[in-house]
């Protein structure tokens, strides 16, 4: 369909962050003004075949080391155990009353079920993740691991011989501690839960279209106010050089890997591009293989010391796994894949791995032959013998400056929110990103979750906020 002349919203990036904004959109303004909010969410690639979200490897964890990313995956979590529950939908009282974080039921609703439709089924599969960390990192992940408690995530501490007990699979050579998720966390399909948004959604009123938007036209100032205002004008249809102008009050840039270009990209004055928002597409091959005497059924999403991770596909002796090229220096490590761990050869440090190319989404077989397989057959000795079947790429939307979301409004643009650089953790994080900001559009603040360290203020600031716990 073509996009309507005007909306309230217009969401861009129909992936799974961008529903998940739309559907809240349509929850939360329930109980704050009658008439219905018009939301349109722009999608350029309709059939999603380069859409991060059904390329992910579909993971949730609580094991992150920065609290705001726990509280988001504990979020999450409790959202998808009860996808199909009919619930109390809760809001934050008023401004002026008592306290901004008060909450009060306002109405009945049934997740993301649709009456006279058949329930949800993410096919979620319980299965902690299990962190393996080397002897120089055995200190910072115990450290995170204490700070997943305390924000109520049930993590175990496993030790060397514990973890063989366990898992008699694993060669725990070099390990010197393991973390195990007890609790919420294993994987899902993203497409189901991809479609139960955007269905769901539909349902409330949201309308859709595909395609790109381009440009963007320069509003007036508000009087009394000194910054313009800045509203999407062409979204230009498939495959044509038509576009169809689109007047609205807000914009969300969801767009996932291509968030910072787009903001680039968006008609925006020189002056209000900076700070750049530092977000890249960057390609991540994930891997599929046949290995019959493998670990089975117990087997858990494992990242291990050296960045490369697996997890068991089905139940027939299939698995999938992957790996990051890894980001060092010779002052030492800027990124790990396992809490503060990174790779040492004995007389130097490796520098960065090449990116791959993030032009198409082709896949580097000698990528498997060379740098992962030897990984996986080292910790897994039985992986020796395994048998490729295949593979696929995708696109993480990677924050070059601390590997985070970037969520909350423009520092000059009130009305352009950004909801984007989860830097592989988009998917799970997407239910309580979406709410965050939705939140931000509806009341102004965020109430469920204090997500403010998570806004534009440290771009501006130049003070990262590191997630150690990337994969």
């Amino acid at each position: 369909p073509r996009p309507p002349d005007e909306a309230d919203v217009v969401v861009v990036g129909g992936g799974v962050v961008g529903w998940s904004v739309a559907y809240w959109l349509k929850v939360l303004e329930g109980w704050r003004r009658q008439h219905g909010m018009r939301v349109l969410v722009v999608e350029r690639d309709p059939t999603y075949s380069r859409a991060s979200t059904v390329l992910s490897a579909g993971g949730i964890r609580q094991q992150f080391s920065l609290p705001e990313n726990i509280q988001m995956s504990r979020f999450s979590a409790s959202f998808l155990r009860d996808i199909n529950v009919c619930g109390v939908i809760w809001a934050g009282r008023e401004f002026g009353e008592s306290s901004p974080l008060t909450v009060v039921p306002v109405s009945l609703q049934e997740h993301l079920g649709v009456p006279n439709e058949p329930p949800i089924d993410i096919q979620f599969q319980p299965s902690g993740y299990l962190f393996l960390a080397s002897p120089e990192s055995a200190a910072a992940l115990e450290a995170t691991v204490q700070l997943q408690r305390d924000e109520g995530a049930q993590v175990a501490l496993l030790s060397p011989t514990q973890l063989k007990a366990k898992f008699p699979w694993i060669n725990t050579e070099d390990v010197a501690v393991a973390s195990y998720g007890l609790e919420d966390e294993g994987w899902f399909d993203p497409w189901t839960l991809l479609n139960a948004f955007r269905r769901k959604a539909t349902s409330l009123g949201v309308q859709s279209c595909s395609g790109e938007v381009r440009a963007s036209h320069e509003c007036p100032a508000p009087p009394g106010t000194r910054d313009p205002r800045s509203v999407p004008s062409q979204i230009y249809m498939p495959d044509s050089l038509e576009y169809q102008p689109v007047a609205c009050a807000i914009v969300v840039n969801a767009a996932g890997a291509w968030a910072g270009k787009l903001l680039e990209a968006d008609g925006l004055p020189r002056g209000l591009c900076r700070p750049p928002l530092p977000i890249q597409p960057r390609k991540r091959y994930v891997f599929y293989w046949h290995c019959p005497n493998g670990p089975g059924l117990s087997c858990p999403f494992l990242v291990d010391t050296s960045g490369a991770y697996f997890r068991r596909d089905g139940f027939a002796g299939n698995y999938l796994g992957g790996m990051s090229p890894p980001e060092v220096s010779p002052w030492g490590p800027l990124r790990s894949f396992t809490p503060l761990s990174f790779i040492r050869l004995p007389e130097f440090i490796l520098f960065q791995e090449e990116e791959p190319d993030p032009s198409d989404l082709s896949v580097d077989h000698h990528y498997f032959q060379e740098q992962l397989w030897p990984r996986l057959a080292r910790r897994v000795p039985a992986f020796e013998s395994l048998r490729v079947r295949g593979s696929w790429a995708g696109y993480y939307d990677y924050n070059t400056f601390d590997q985070n979301g970037v969520l909350g409004p423009h520092p000059r643009l009130e009305n352009l929110f950004v909801a984007a650089g989860f830097s592989g953790h988009g998917l799970q994080h997407s239910p309580a990103a979406g709410r965050a900001v939705a939140e931000l559009v509806i009341k102004g603040r965020y109430e469920t979750l204090d997500l403010r360290r998570l806004g534009w203020d440290r771009l501006v600031d130049g003070e990262p906020l590191k997630e150690q716990g990337m994969v």
